[in-house]
């Protein structure tokens, strides 16, 4: 895709939910590929969510994206 822009999704937080950055600007904390789909949407990137997953563009910090949160053993107490 050309004059694509840096994409990482970032490691779960411990309450769930990943951040999501794209060309060094943070777009919200993503829960699901969808989205994920719908930040590049708006930032210009046309990505279906089913290609999220395997996209070259997508930088996966931590885990891949199959994973969403918690992590595990994170909560009060």
């Amino acid at each position: 895709m050309p004059g694509a822009l840096p994409v990482t999704v970032y490691p779960p937080s411990s309450t769930g939910g990943r951040r999501v950055r794209v060309n060094g600007e943070i777009l919200g904390l993503a829960y699901d590929t969808a989205d994920v789909a719908e930040f590049l949407r708006r930032a210009g990137l046309d990505v279906d969510p089913v290609e999220v997953t395997v996209s070259p563009l997508i930088e996966w910090r931590g885990v891949g994206p199959e994973y969403w949160g918690p992590e595990p053993g994170a909560g009060p107490g």
